[in-house]
Protein backbone atom coordinates (compact mmCIF):
# COMPACT_ATOMS: atom_id res chain seq x y z
CA UNK A 1 0.00 0.00 0.00
CA UNK A 2 1.99 3.25 -0.87
CA UNK A 3 2.54 5.71 1.65
CA UNK A 4 0.42 8.74 1.89
CA UNK A 5 1.77 12.46 1.36
CA UNK A 6 2.16 14.25 4.31
CA UNK A 7 1.42 17.51 4.73
CA UNK A 8 2.87 20.78 6.38
CA UNK A 9 0.96 20.06 9.77
CA UNK A 10 1.78 16.30 9.73
CA UNK A 11 5.89 17.63 9.12
CA UNK A 12 5.66 19.93 11.98
CA UNK A 13 4.04 17.47 14.67
CA UNK A 14 6.70 14.77 13.69
CA UNK A 15 9.78 17.14 14.11
CA UNK A 16 7.93 18.44 17.24
CA UNK A 17 7.89 14.60 19.04
CA UNK A 18 11.47 14.29 17.70
CA UNK A 19 12.45 17.35 19.74
CA UNK A 20 10.52 16.42 22.83
CA UNK A 21 12.04 12.92 22.76
CA UNK A 22 15.63 13.71 22.27
CA UNK A 23 14.76 16.50 25.51
CA UNK A 24 13.68 13.41 26.95
CA UNK A 25 16.63 11.38 27.08
CA UNK A 26 18.09 14.14 29.11
CA UNK A 27 18.63 13.41 32.94
CA UNK A 28 16.22 14.57 35.34
CA UNK A 29 18.01 18.05 36.38
CA UNK A 30 18.22 18.72 32.43
CA UNK A 31 21.59 17.24 31.70
CA UNK A 32 22.13 15.27 29.00
CA UNK A 33 23.40 11.48 29.37
CA UNK A 34 26.26 10.47 26.68
CA UNK A 35 27.57 6.88 26.44
CA UNK A 36 29.29 5.86 29.92
CA UNK A 37 33.15 5.26 28.24
CA UNK A 38 34.28 8.85 29.68
CA UNK A 39 34.24 10.83 32.75
CA UNK A 40 35.95 14.24 32.94
CA UNK A 41 37.06 15.21 36.61
CA UNK A 42 37.98 18.75 36.99
CA UNK A 43 40.80 19.35 40.04
CA UNK A 44 43.67 21.48 41.41
CA UNK A 45 46.09 18.61 41.91
CA UNK A 46 48.58 18.88 38.85
CA UNK A 47 51.78 19.73 40.97
CA UNK A 48 54.57 17.66 42.76
CA UNK A 49 53.64 16.67 45.38
CA UNK A 50 50.08 16.28 44.46
CA UNK A 51 49.81 14.35 41.02
CA UNK A 52 51.31 11.42 42.10
CA UNK A 53 48.51 10.54 44.77
CA UNK A 54 46.34 11.51 42.33
CA UNK A 55 47.15 9.60 39.80
CA UNK A 56 47.08 6.47 42.21
CA UNK A 57 43.26 7.19 43.09
CA UNK A 58 42.75 7.25 39.03
CA UNK A 59 44.81 4.36 38.42
CA UNK A 60 42.68 2.87 40.99
CA UNK A 61 39.36 4.15 39.12
CA UNK A 62 40.69 2.75 36.02
CA UNK A 63 41.58 -0.46 37.37
CA UNK A 64 38.30 -1.33 38.01
CA UNK A 65 36.14 0.58 34.92
CA UNK A 66 38.37 -0.23 32.07
CA UNK A 67 35.89 0.79 29.35
CA UNK A 68 35.67 4.49 31.01
CA UNK A 69 38.29 7.11 29.63
CA UNK A 70 39.53 9.41 32.27
CA UNK A 71 39.61 12.71 31.41
CA UNK A 72 42.41 14.71 34.10
CA UNK A 73 40.79 18.87 33.83
CA UNK A 74 43.58 19.42 36.64
CA UNK A 75 44.49 23.29 36.70
CA UNK A 76 47.61 23.77 38.84
CA UNK A 77 48.15 26.48 41.61
CA UNK A 78 46.84 28.62 44.67
CA UNK A 79 45.35 25.85 46.90
CA UNK A 80 42.58 25.49 43.76
CA UNK A 81 41.95 29.31 43.66
CA UNK A 82 43.56 29.23 40.07
CA UNK A 83 40.74 25.96 39.56
CA UNK A 84 38.19 27.62 40.92
CA UNK A 85 38.03 30.79 38.47
CA UNK A 86 38.37 28.69 35.81
CA UNK A 87 35.15 26.39 37.00
CA UNK A 88 33.13 28.83 37.99
CA UNK A 89 33.37 30.39 33.89
CA UNK A 90 32.46 26.57 33.14
CA UNK A 91 29.46 26.39 35.25
CA UNK A 92 28.14 29.98 34.13
CA UNK A 93 28.61 28.85 30.61
CA UNK A 94 26.55 25.40 31.39
CA UNK A 95 29.78 23.07 30.54
CA UNK A 96 30.01 21.31 33.62
CA UNK A 97 32.91 18.49 34.17
CA UNK A 98 31.16 15.04 35.38
CA UNK A 99 32.88 15.96 38.99
CA UNK A 100 34.82 18.54 40.36
CA UNK A 101 36.99 18.58 43.47
CA UNK A 102 35.90 20.86 46.42
CA UNK A 103 36.58 21.26 49.67
CA UNK A 104 33.96 19.88 52.00
CA UNK A 105 32.13 22.38 54.36
CA UNK A 106 31.12 26.35 54.01
CA UNK A 107 33.04 26.29 50.40
CA UNK A 108 30.00 24.18 48.81
CA UNK A 109 27.28 26.72 50.04
CA UNK A 110 27.69 28.91 46.65
CA UNK A 111 27.56 26.20 44.43
CA UNK A 112 24.37 24.21 46.74
CA UNK A 113 22.26 27.46 46.30
CA UNK A 114 23.11 28.58 42.51
CA UNK A 115 21.67 25.04 41.93
CA UNK A 116 25.11 23.35 40.50
CA UNK A 117 25.62 20.45 42.52
CA UNK A 118 23.26 17.29 42.61
CA UNK A 119 22.29 16.13 46.30
CA UNK A 120 23.93 12.76 46.72
CA UNK A 121 22.18 11.73 49.98
CA UNK A 122 20.91 8.92 48.40
CA UNK A 123 24.04 8.02 47.21
CA UNK A 124 25.24 7.99 50.63
CA UNK A 125 22.01 5.93 51.64
CA UNK A 126 22.35 3.24 48.95
CA UNK A 127 25.89 2.54 49.93
CA UNK A 128 25.75 2.92 53.46
CA UNK A 129 28.75 5.92 53.28
CA UNK A 130 27.50 7.44 56.30
CA UNK A 131 29.21 4.92 59.04
CA UNK A 132 32.39 4.88 57.11
CA UNK A 133 33.19 8.79 57.97
CA UNK A 134 34.07 10.68 61.61
CA UNK A 135 31.17 12.60 62.24
CA UNK A 136 33.06 16.06 62.11
CA UNK A 137 33.63 15.32 58.38
CA UNK A 138 29.78 14.65 57.70
CA UNK A 139 28.60 17.49 59.73
CA UNK A 140 30.81 19.98 57.44
CA UNK A 141 29.96 18.24 54.38
CA UNK A 142 26.06 18.03 54.90
CA UNK A 143 24.63 21.61 53.77
CA UNK A 144 20.64 22.50 54.58
CA UNK A 145 20.13 18.84 55.89
CA UNK A 146 21.83 17.44 52.86
CA UNK A 147 24.98 16.20 51.47
CA UNK A 148 26.80 17.14 48.60
CA UNK A 149 30.29 15.85 48.41
CA UNK A 150 32.01 12.86 48.71
CA UNK A 151 35.18 13.35 50.80
CA UNK A 152 38.19 11.53 49.64
CA UNK A 153 41.37 13.23 52.40
CA UNK A 154 41.88 14.67 55.51
CA UNK A 155 44.55 17.34 56.04
CA UNK A 156 45.98 19.00 58.97
CA UNK A 157 46.28 23.08 58.62
CA UNK A 158 48.21 23.23 61.65
CA UNK A 159 51.60 22.02 61.17
CA UNK A 160 55.23 23.69 61.42
CA UNK A 161 57.79 22.15 59.09
CA UNK A 162 61.26 22.79 59.11
CA UNK A 163 64.57 22.12 58.30
CA UNK A 164 66.81 19.93 61.02
CA UNK A 165 70.16 20.52 60.06
CA UNK A 166 69.20 24.60 59.36
CA UNK A 167 68.37 24.72 63.09
CA UNK A 168 70.84 22.38 64.80
CA UNK A 169 73.70 24.02 63.30
CA UNK A 170 72.00 27.46 64.69
CA UNK A 171 72.01 25.75 67.69
CA UNK A 172 67.99 25.85 67.96
CA UNK A 173 67.73 22.28 69.71
CA UNK A 174 63.74 22.32 70.08
CA UNK A 175 60.75 23.71 67.78
CA UNK A 176 58.73 26.37 69.40
CA UNK A 177 55.92 25.86 71.21
CA UNK A 178 54.51 29.21 71.91
CA UNK A 179 54.50 31.65 69.07
CA UNK A 180 56.24 33.77 71.63
CA UNK A 181 58.88 31.38 71.47
CA UNK A 182 58.91 31.35 67.85
CA UNK A 183 59.36 34.92 68.05
CA UNK A 184 62.72 34.48 70.66
CA UNK A 185 63.99 32.17 68.15
CA UNK A 186 63.16 34.09 65.18
CA UNK A 187 65.74 37.01 66.50
CA UNK A 188 68.68 34.56 67.26
CA UNK A 189 68.24 33.44 62.98
CA UNK A 190 68.08 36.69 62.25
CA UNK A 191 71.21 37.32 63.21
CA UNK A 192 72.68 34.38 61.61
CA UNK A 193 71.17 35.69 58.16
CA UNK A 194 68.35 32.99 57.94
CA UNK A 195 65.02 33.78 57.77
CA UNK A 196 63.28 32.66 60.12
CA UNK A 197 59.65 31.82 58.05
CA UNK A 198 59.35 31.02 54.50
CA UNK A 199 56.02 32.51 52.92
CA UNK A 200 54.36 32.35 50.09
CA UNK A 201 51.36 33.94 48.08
CA UNK A 202 48.56 35.52 49.55
CA UNK A 203 46.80 31.79 50.73
CA UNK A 204 49.41 30.63 52.38
CA UNK A 205 49.23 34.39 54.16
CA UNK A 206 46.26 33.52 55.27
CA UNK A 207 46.95 29.93 55.79
CA UNK A 208 49.58 31.10 58.44
CA UNK A 209 46.76 33.46 59.77
CA UNK A 210 44.31 30.95 60.88
CA UNK A 211 47.15 29.54 62.40
CA UNK A 212 48.39 32.20 64.64
CA UNK A 213 44.88 32.81 65.40
CA UNK A 214 44.22 29.60 66.61
CA UNK A 215 47.39 29.12 69.00
CA UNK A 216 46.71 32.48 70.50
CA UNK A 217 43.31 32.42 70.78
CA UNK A 218 42.47 28.63 71.35
CA UNK A 219 40.28 26.47 69.71
CA UNK A 220 37.04 27.72 70.87
CA UNK A 221 37.74 31.56 70.57
CA UNK A 222 38.88 30.66 67.16
CA UNK A 223 35.93 28.31 66.04
CA UNK A 224 34.04 31.51 67.33
CA UNK A 225 35.72 33.86 64.67
CA UNK A 226 34.07 31.97 62.28
CA UNK A 227 30.56 31.15 63.60
CA UNK A 228 30.34 34.64 64.99
CA UNK A 229 30.79 33.81 68.65
CA UNK A 230 33.72 35.93 68.93
CA UNK A 231 33.67 39.51 68.85
CA UNK A 232 35.91 40.55 65.89
CA UNK A 233 36.59 44.02 67.70
CA UNK A 234 37.62 42.28 71.02
CA UNK A 235 41.26 42.96 72.87
CA UNK A 236 42.29 39.29 72.51
CA UNK A 237 41.47 39.22 68.65
CA UNK A 238 43.58 42.10 67.83
CA UNK A 239 46.54 41.34 70.74
CA UNK A 240 46.59 37.82 68.09
CA UNK A 241 46.99 40.35 65.08
CA UNK A 242 49.75 42.22 66.82
CA UNK A 243 51.56 38.78 67.29
CA UNK A 244 50.32 37.54 63.72
CA UNK A 245 51.89 40.99 62.27
CA UNK A 246 55.25 40.35 64.43
CA UNK A 247 55.37 36.68 62.60
CA UNK A 248 55.20 38.36 59.12
CA UNK A 249 58.28 40.35 60.20
CA UNK A 250 60.10 37.15 60.80
CA UNK A 251 59.55 36.03 57.00
CA UNK A 252 60.37 36.80 53.67
CA UNK A 253 57.00 38.38 52.98
CA UNK A 254 58.57 41.02 51.02
CA UNK A 255 60.69 38.95 48.36
CA UNK A 256 58.83 35.87 48.01
CA UNK A 257 57.84 34.15 44.88
CA UNK A 258 55.87 31.18 43.55
CA UNK A 259 53.41 28.94 45.18
CA UNK A 260 53.75 26.86 48.48
CA UNK A 261 56.07 24.29 47.17
CA UNK A 262 58.33 27.05 46.74
CA UNK A 263 58.47 27.74 50.36
CA UNK A 264 59.71 24.59 50.77
CA UNK A 265 62.27 24.83 48.47
CA UNK A 266 63.45 28.01 50.58
CA UNK A 267 63.42 25.63 53.69
CA UNK A 268 65.14 22.98 51.84
CA UNK A 269 67.88 24.97 50.70
CA UNK A 270 68.46 26.59 54.16
CA UNK A 271 67.78 29.81 53.73
CA UNK A 272 64.61 29.31 55.86
CA UNK A 273 64.36 27.46 58.92
CA UNK A 274 60.74 26.99 59.03
CA UNK A 275 57.29 27.59 57.49
CA UNK A 276 53.77 26.63 58.10
CA UNK A 277 52.02 24.69 55.44
CA UNK A 278 49.04 21.63 55.56
CA UNK A 279 50.69 18.28 55.80
CA UNK A 280 50.50 18.01 52.00
CA UNK A 281 54.14 18.96 52.42
CA UNK A 282 55.30 15.69 53.77
CA UNK A 283 54.52 14.25 49.87
CA UNK A 284 56.34 16.89 48.58
CA UNK A 285 59.64 16.70 50.81
CA UNK A 286 59.41 12.99 51.27
CA UNK A 287 58.22 11.77 47.59
CA UNK A 288 59.11 14.33 45.10
CA UNK A 289 61.90 15.41 46.81
CA UNK A 290 63.50 12.47 48.42
CA UNK A 291 64.33 13.65 51.98
CA UNK A 292 64.05 11.87 54.78
CA UNK A 293 61.81 12.69 58.18
CA UNK A 294 63.36 13.36 60.89
CA UNK A 295 66.72 13.70 59.53
CA UNK A 296 66.78 16.02 56.64
CA UNK A 297 62.95 17.59 57.61
CA UNK A 298 60.46 17.60 61.00
CA UNK A 299 57.34 18.31 61.79
CA UNK A 300 55.17 19.28 64.36
CA UNK A 301 51.86 21.05 65.73
CA UNK A 302 52.30 25.02 64.88
CA UNK A 303 52.82 27.22 67.85
CA UNK A 304 50.22 27.08 70.79
CA UNK A 305 47.85 23.69 69.14
CA UNK A 306 49.91 21.21 70.42
CA UNK A 307 46.29 18.63 70.99
CA UNK A 308 44.42 20.50 67.99
CA UNK A 309 43.30 19.39 64.74
CA UNK A 310 42.98 21.90 62.29
CA UNK A 311 41.30 20.24 59.73
CA UNK A 312 40.36 20.83 55.91
CA UNK A 313 38.95 18.00 53.52
CA UNK A 314 39.29 17.61 49.95
CA UNK A 315 35.91 16.22 48.17
CA UNK A 316 34.34 15.72 44.44
CA UNK A 317 30.99 16.79 43.67
CA UNK A 318 28.15 15.27 41.27
CA UNK A 319 27.11 18.12 39.01
CA UNK A 320 23.88 19.06 37.87
CA UNK A 321 23.84 18.22 34.22
CA UNK A 322 27.22 16.42 34.39
CA UNK A 323 27.30 14.95 30.68
CA UNK A 324 28.62 11.34 31.79
CA UNK A 325 26.41 11.34 34.45
CA UNK A 326 26.59 7.51 35.15
CA UNK A 327 30.72 7.32 34.88
CA UNK A 328 30.35 10.48 37.49
CA UNK A 329 28.90 7.95 40.07
CA UNK A 330 31.13 5.64 39.04
CA UNK A 331 33.91 8.02 40.41
CA UNK A 332 32.60 9.16 43.33
CA UNK A 333 32.36 5.29 44.25
CA UNK A 334 35.95 4.91 43.59
CA UNK A 335 36.88 8.12 45.63
CA UNK A 336 34.63 6.76 48.19
CA UNK A 337 36.32 3.58 48.58
CA UNK A 338 38.99 2.40 51.14
CA UNK A 339 41.22 1.55 48.14
CA UNK A 340 41.18 4.85 46.45
CA UNK A 341 41.71 6.44 49.47
CA UNK A 342 44.51 4.42 50.68
CA UNK A 343 46.45 4.75 47.47
CA UNK A 344 45.86 8.60 47.23
CA UNK A 345 47.00 9.36 50.90
CA UNK A 346 50.07 7.12 51.18
CA UNK A 347 51.36 8.90 47.95
CA UNK A 348 49.52 12.33 48.19
CA UNK A 349 50.85 12.89 52.50
CA UNK A 350 47.19 12.89 53.69
CA UNK A 351 44.87 10.83 55.31
CA UNK A 352 41.95 8.83 54.28
CA UNK A 353 38.74 10.49 54.81
CA UNK A 354 37.26 7.03 56.01
CA UNK A 355 37.57 5.37 59.50
CA UNK A 356 38.25 1.89 58.38
CA UNK A 357 42.07 2.60 57.13
CA UNK A 358 45.50 0.29 58.13
CA UNK A 359 47.76 2.11 60.37
CA UNK A 360 50.22 -0.17 59.04
CA UNK A 361 50.19 1.33 55.92
CA UNK A 362 51.71 4.66 57.22
CA UNK A 363 54.82 5.97 58.84
CA UNK A 364 57.11 8.65 59.74
CA UNK A 365 55.08 11.91 59.29
CA UNK A 366 51.80 10.40 58.74
CA UNK A 367 51.60 8.05 61.67
CA UNK A 368 51.84 10.89 64.04
CA UNK A 369 48.86 12.70 62.11
CA UNK A 370 46.67 9.63 61.53
CA UNK A 371 47.62 8.74 65.62
CA UNK A 372 46.33 12.49 66.47
CA UNK A 373 43.09 12.28 63.72
CA UNK A 374 41.72 9.67 66.03
CA UNK A 375 42.67 10.68 69.51
CA UNK A 376 39.82 10.99 71.56
CA UNK A 377 41.49 13.70 73.21
CA UNK A 378 42.35 15.85 70.03
CA UNK A 379 40.22 19.00 69.64
CA UNK A 380 39.18 19.37 66.33
CA UNK A 381 38.70 22.60 64.57
CA UNK A 382 37.97 23.53 60.97
CA UNK A 383 40.09 25.30 58.34
CA UNK A 384 38.92 28.78 57.27
CA UNK A 385 41.58 28.98 54.20
CA UNK A 386 40.33 25.97 53.02
CA UNK A 387 36.68 26.11 53.25
CA UNK A 388 35.70 24.34 55.87
CA UNK A 389 34.17 27.05 58.33
CA UNK A 390 34.27 30.26 55.97
CA UNK A 391 31.91 31.01 52.57
CA UNK A 392 32.96 31.75 49.31
CA UNK A 393 31.87 35.09 49.93
CA UNK A 394 33.40 36.39 53.61
CA UNK A 395 36.58 34.19 52.26
CA UNK A 396 37.24 37.12 49.56
CA UNK A 397 36.24 39.90 51.95
CA UNK A 398 38.94 38.37 54.54
CA UNK A 399 41.25 37.88 51.21
CA UNK A 400 41.00 41.42 50.25
CA UNK A 401 41.64 42.59 54.19
CA UNK A 402 44.78 40.52 54.33
CA UNK A 403 46.48 41.64 51.57
CA UNK A 404 45.81 45.16 52.65
CA UNK A 405 47.14 44.60 56.19
CA UNK A 406 49.93 42.65 54.59
CA UNK A 407 50.80 45.96 53.15
CA UNK A 408 49.80 48.78 55.74
CA UNK A 409 49.87 46.42 59.31
CA UNK A 410 47.21 48.72 59.97
CA UNK A 411 45.51 45.75 62.82
CA UNK A 412 42.66 48.27 63.82
CA UNK A 413 41.28 48.66 60.15
CA UNK A 414 41.80 44.69 59.33
CA UNK A 415 39.67 43.52 62.18
CA UNK A 416 37.12 46.58 61.37
CA UNK A 417 36.57 45.12 57.99
CA UNK A 418 36.40 41.76 58.87
CA UNK A 419 33.99 42.40 62.10
CA UNK A 420 31.44 44.33 59.57
CA UNK A 421 31.40 41.52 57.14
CA UNK A 422 30.56 38.99 60.19
CA UNK A 423 27.78 41.85 62.13
CA UNK A 424 24.71 39.54 62.91
CA UNK A 425 26.09 36.49 61.56
CA UNK A 426 24.74 33.12 62.08
CA UNK A 427 25.63 30.18 60.21
CA UNK A 428 23.60 28.03 57.83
Amino acid sequence: MPGRRRGPLSVALVLLLALVSACGNGTEDGGSERPDDKVEVFSWWDGPGEKEGYEALIAYFQQNNPTIEFVNAAVAGGAGINARAVLASRLAAGDPPDSYQIHAGLEQTSDIKAGKVEDLTAMYERNGWRKLFPQALLDATTIGGKIYSVPVTIHRSNVLWFNVRTLSAAGITKPPATWSEFLTIAAKLKAKNITPLSIGPGWTQKHLLENVLLGELGPEKYTGLWNGKTNWLGKDVRAAFEVFAKVLAASNIKTFGGDWQSTLDRMIAGDAAYTVMGDWADAYLGRAKGLRYGTDYGAVASPGTSGVFNFLSDAFTLPKGAPHRSAAEKWLTACASLEGQEALSVKKGSLPARLDTDRAKYSDYLATALAAWQDPATVVVGSATHGVTVDPARSTEIDTALATFVEDRDVDAFVRSVAKTYAGYQPS
